[in-house]
């Protein structure tokens, strides 16, 4: 580990909880709310479809808010930035929570969205900041393991807040749960980097220029973000799939959406364990063949309706490989970039949650009543994100 502006007597394992919790605020603004579609298409009188859309219109939020945290975390450091994202965060969440229609829900996830990509871009220029190459993979995965819980217990929590509470209650909640988050991290987490006057935000193009022309870079962050468009056609489309489709109930759909979780963290930290003794791009390699033929197995069991069992036993094996995937090409994608990392970070997530707003406006687009949207995409990402790294990867390393 290298020296830092960390304060020394910050635990390293409550210095996980708290990035961990930063990174946790995507997945447990998208996962909580999947179980209650149903109920916000019937009470806002709009059809599934349109409430698919606020969760499109919240990746399109992640993928352009990140870009601007870039450069304003490298000019006047982590902690700042934070406060004003969470804060915007807190605010927009509760406009959710009293909206009337789904076109303000629509736009307001759309700013709830640019409050949380502080968190996501943030966390990740800290790590940056405070461990080496190598050492970032195996940090990476165990936030993973940490930020996890979100997706299996944020849909328990969703589904019945939705049930007993109604769904507006789930909204209330990511109120309260940013607010708190605010105060936790005014008093324990230390600034990393301290502001830089030589940044300057008028300069931040060339910035991204001269990172986008990082083949290297590149490489790892479109075919990363292939493979997690992948994960956000599934997270769109479950809650119509195994809900409307498949009889599920809403209060139960926590389970199907935990069971993949699980798989997703228990291959992350099977990756942390194979970090000790591989390289992360020997991972890479294995692991993107693997996403490449489950994909189109995916695709398989759309096309020809092959049923619960059909459809559930590869979707569970292509989220749980993605935890193998994504550590590691964050990993790669931040490893030549120490001096910028902040805008390296904001670029990799907007390229990352770009490619999946296109996968989840897609799925929400071909709604047709069947399995065929989601798993076509799935397979779709998981062909694209072996591709890239075939093409753009295996070649610089």
């Amino acid at each position: 580990m290298q020296s830092t502006s960390a304060k020394p007597n910050t635990p390293f394992a409550l210095l996980i909880l708290l990035l961990a919790s930063l990174t946790a605020f995507g997945p447990l603004s998208i996962d909580m709310y999947l179980p209650a579609f149903p109920a916000i298409a019937e009470n806002l009188n709009v059809p599934l479809s349109s409430v698919q859309m606020s969760l499109a219109s919240f990746f399109i939020g992640l993928a352009t808010g990140q870009i601007f945290y870039g450069p304003i975390t490298d000019r006047f450091g982590r902690k700042k930035p934070l406060y004003v994202g969470l804060g915007i965060y807190a605010l927009a969440s509760l406009v959710c929570a009293f909206t009337k229609n789904v076109e303000m829900l629509i736009l307001f996830r759309f700013l709830q969205a640019l409050g949380s990509c502080a968190g996501v871009v943030i966390s990740r220029a800290i790590v940056r900041d405070l461990f080496t190459h190598q050492e970032t993979a195996r940090v990476f995965s165990l936030l993973m393991l940490v930020m996890g819980v979100a997706p299996i217990l944020a849909p328990f929590f969703g589904g019945y807040i939705s049930e007993f509470f109604g769904w507006r209650a789930i909204f209330a909640l990511m109120v309260i749960i940013s607010t708190s988050c605010i105060v936790m991290l005014a008093i324990f987490l230390p600034e990393t980097h301290q502001p830089d006057q030589r940044v300057h935000i008028k300069d931040s193009l060339k910035n991204y220029v001269q990172i986008i022309k990082d083949r290297h870079f590149m490489g790892y962050a479109l075919a990363g973000g292939a493979a997690q468009a992948g994960l956000f056609a599934y997270i769109t489309g479950s809650s119509f799939v195994f809900i409307n489709l498949f009889g599920i109930p809403a209060k139960s759909f926590g389970w199907v959406f935990g069971s993949n979780a699980i798989g997703l963290i228990a291959c992350s930290q099977i990756n942390a364990r194979l970090l000790k003794r591989l390289s992360y791009d020997v991972i890479l390699e294995k692991i993107f063949v693997v996403l490449g033929v489950l994909g189109a197995i995916l695709a398989m069991a759309g096309i020809f309706n092959w049923g619960f069992w059909g459809l559930a036993i590869p979707l569970f094996l292509f989220i749980a490989a993605l935890g193998m995937t994504f550590p590691n090409a964050t990993a790669g994608a931040m490893a030549t970039q120490r001096k910028a990392a902040g805008s390296a970070s904001a670029l990799l997530g907007t390229l990352q949650y770009g490619i999946a707003a296109l996968s989840s406006a897609a799925v929400s687009r071909l709604h047709d009543g069947t399995t065929l949207p989601m798993c076509a995409m799935i397979g779709f990402c998981g062909v694209l994100a072996l591709a890239l790294h075939r093409l753009l990867v295996k070649k610089t390393v």
